[in-house]
Parts: C-alpha cells; sequence; structure tokens
C-alpha cells in the first residue's frame, strides 16, 4: 500500500479507499461546478480536462509513496462523496504533509470536509507520520478555511503556492 494513504479507514459516515480510474464520471460535477475551482488558478478551463489533470497526479502520487487523495464513500450508500487525503508538498523549499480535501458540490455544507480532514489528522499523527501537518488554501477559501480551523489548525503564515496566494494552516501533534 503506497505511504500514507488511508485505505480501508473510516470515519462515522465514510469509507476511505483509493481513488480508481473508474471513479472519474463520479468526480466529474466537482468540475463542472465553477465555485469548486474559483479560487484556483492555473487549473484547465475543460472540466473534463481539470478533473483528468487531478486524476493524473493522484495516480503518480501512489506510484511515488507521496501520499495522495482517498476516495470518500458513504458507509451507508456506496456513493462517492469526494476525496481526502495526505500529500507530500513542497512549501517554501519544506517538505511539509498536507490534509488535502475536495467535496463533491452536492453534498457540501454537510460536515464531510472536516469529518474526513480530522481524520487524516488522527491517522497521521497515530502513525507517526509528522509531527505538524498543513492544509493549503487560498487565500479567498474561506469555506476551507473554516474547516481548517475547526480541525484545530491555525493560521501559520501567508506565502505563494504555485502562484497563487495560499494561507498555510497548521496543527502540530500533542
Amino acid at each position: 500500500m503506497p505511504k500514507y494513504l488511508l485505505e480501508s479507514e473510516e470515519s462515522e459516515r465514510l469509507l476511505f479507499r483509493k481513488l480508481q480510474p473508474s471513479d472519474f464520471e463520479e468526480c466529474l460535477p466537482f468540475y463542472h461546478d465553477p465555485r469548486s475551482t474559483q479560487y484556483w488558478e492555473g487549473l484547465p478551463s475543460d472540466s473534463e480536462e481539470a478533473c483528468k489533470v487531478q486524476f493524473d497526479r493522484v495516480f503518480e502520487r501512489y506510484d511515488n509513496d507521496l501520499g495522495g487523495m482517498n476516495a470518500l464513500t458513504l458507509k451507508n450508500s456506496g456513493q462517492l462523496v469526494g476525496i481526502c487525503g495526505l500529500l507530500v508538498q513542497i512549501v517554501d523549499g519544506v517538505e511539509e504533509l498536507e490534509i488535502g480535501y475536495s467535496i463533491l458540490p452536492k453534498f457540501w455544507l454537510q460536515g464531510y470536509a472536516f469529518e474526513a480532514a480530522q481524520k487524516c489528522k488522527h491517522f497521521a499523527f497515530q502513525e507517526g507520520f509528522s509531527e505538524s501537518l498543513i492544509s493549503i488554501i487560498h487565500v479567498d477559501n474561506v469555506p476551507s478555511q473554516k474547516v481548517a480551523l475547526k480541525n484545530g489548525m491555525f493560521l501559520d503564515k501567508t506565502t505563494t503556492y504555485k502562484d497563487n496566494p495560499v494561507h498555510i494552516f497548521r496543527v502540530n501533534q500533542g
């Protein structure tokens, strides 16, 4: 199993598993909704191409032990809710472990991002992956910032990441 994946882990309402190529169609609505990507510059404007880029990156991460997004499915129905995971990132020249999350628009405002992010935090600290975790969030993405704050993170700094102005939220173990 690739390092940092939460494969076969679960939270109260969610099951975590590896993302599969067959999940592509179910993930597309994220890219069809302009609110999902409105904060991030540099993504392809075509929703299918943007989704393909995301999938390629997920599988590249799996292959190179750089963490990766897990598919999140509802325990009661198996329906895909979104993706969340632990990602090895380089921020300002420093390797960090990030909690990343993207929830499909029809599941927004139901607590799934927080539930998944919290599980990632507990799993990473339990497994001893890192003394601290970050979330890289565009300075204008208030909903994702609220998830990070609810997950016990604090605003550590503001910087530029992949040509985007971002806040780095951090949580330390302990």
